[in-house]
């Protein structure tokens, strides 16, 4: 008796738990309003009616009732529908065996493989940067292979890079190389409002199998909610900073930061907010920075941001690329120029910037770098003179030189795919460049 008792109590507790705290009122386009008093922005309801249950999440609160965006269809969901207050805040599931693996922006694994093992805790995906004292300063180079960014870019471990590129300028390629080539413990990948077609491509045939072993890729593609696009980004931060408070150097890849800010535009929008700048409303200039400014260098391991920007019509003064300039430690400029003439990776250096390269490299290093973006900047004068007749032979010697060295450094740039150079190799290379070498 006493162990039907139990049973009894145990029904009555789950019945109560999921008993419904309020009912849907109205349904506009992709927010659901309704009455649910005790929830708050970012917890979870369940909306349940005639042969459906949604999840949804609580992203706004208006004369008494809540806004929410269900997680899945809107489609089904009709006036008078049960809503059951989860009290919960959202949280992603992290451990080691979520390394090799493909997950969506719940959480869940996407890849058609075995169970996730039992070593997950749960993490706030809607973390809060750390204190600015809590950090440590940003004084060891990330390797990441590449002659192009190791050589007059050098990036750090703990720095935010954005890589501000159009379309078809060789960006998949570029993040297949540094996701295989940094020196980094755990990378995490994070494709944010990708086609379909592309995740598997990038997954399954781009990156080689080495790099998917120590990587953990979250997808949220195009056609899913924006609520799931916005969270597939904070998913992915919460995954990385897991690791790296267990001491790993994290290298985070997000592509695209672009359709991240274009998804919160999106749930601005539907909730009412007033468009602000090019069409972006404001929250989307209030998040990207509670997104960026969560990845560094700890008491504890670091995260590598790295993220990318789609620029329209390769116009830099984009409002996101703007915004995310603003924030990030540095930027690589893609060329389209570049890659139309087969320049890849098509990284156009004078237009790129490393805001931590002095703290990383010696003296030496950074003199080297110094002298191989002026020797750049002389090579680009001079091919401009020659293509309009107007170079002189003798009249510049600088500009001379830098004609002299025109191949050595295109194919300094140049880099064929998979393939690495170590730092002592790339210095040796800028030296013989910088100081005489053809």
């Amino acid at each position: 008796m006493a162990e039907l008792g139990h049973v009894r109590g145990l029904q009555l507790r789950r019945a109560l738990a999921l008993r419904p705290e309020g009912r849907v009122e109205e349904v506009v386009g992709l927010v659901v309003e309704g009455t649910c008093p005790q929830a708050a922005v970012g917890d979870l309801i369940e909306v349940r009616g005639h042969g459906h249950r949604v999840y949804a999440e609580v992203i706004g609160l208006r004369r008494g009732r809540v806004l929410a965006i269900p997680l899945g269809e809107v489609r089904g969901i009709a006036i008078g529908d049960a809503i059951i207050h989860r009290n919960v805040a959202a949280t992603v599931a992290c451990g080691e065996s979520l390394l090799g693996r493909a997950i969506d922006a719940t959480g869940r694994p996407i890849d058609h493989g075995a169970p996730l093992g039992g070593d997950l805790l749960p993490r706030a995906i809607y973390g809060v940067p750390p204190p600015a004292l809590s950090r440590r300063p940003i004084e060891e180079a990330l390797s990441t292979g590449l002659r192009a960014i190791d050589g007059p870019l050098t990036l750090g471990r703990g720095q935010r890079v954005g890589i501000m590129a159009g379309a078809g300028v060789g960006k998949s390629r570029l993040l297949a190389d540094l996701v295989g080539g940094a020196t980094a413990d755990v990378v995490v990948v994070a494709l944010i409002g990708e086609r379909g077609r592309e995740v598997g491509e990038f997954l399954e045939r781009t990156l080689t199998p080495q790099a998917r072993a120590r990587s953990v890729a979250v997808v949220a593609t195009s056609d899913q909610s924006p609520l799931l696009r916005m969270r597939g980004a904070f998913v992915a931060t919460a995954v990385a900073e897991h690791f790296a408070a267990h001491g790993a150097d994290v290298l985070l890849v997000m592509d695209s930061l672009t359709r991240f800010a274009m998804a919160q535009r999106e749930i601005g929008l539907a909730v009412g907010e007033p468009p602000a700048t090019r069409g972006y409303t404001p929250s989307v200039f209030a998040m990207l920075p509670r997104l960026l400014e969560r990845a560094g260098r700890f008491q504890r391991g670091s995260v590598t941001g790295v993220y990318t920007v789609l620029v329209e019509g390769d116009d830099l003064g984009d409002p996101v690329g703007d915004s995310a300039r603003s924030i990030l430690d540095g930027h690589i400029v893609l060329s389209r120029s570049l890659a139309g003439r087969g320049h890849f990776p098509a990284i156009d250096v004078l237009a790129s910037v490393s805001r931590v390269q002095d703290q990383v490299v010696s003296q030496r290093r950074a003199a080297l770098s110094a002298g191989l973006r002026r020797l750049i900047a002389e090579l680009t004068e001079a091919e401009e003179l020659v293509a309009i007749g107007a170079h002189v032979p003798g009249a510049s010697p600088a500009i001379d030189g830098a004609l002299a060295r025109r191949s050595a450094i295109h194919e300094f740039l140049r880099q064929a795919p998979a393939t690495r150079s170590d730092s002592a190799e790339i210095e040796g290379l800028m030296a013989k460049l910088v100081e005489g070498g053809t």
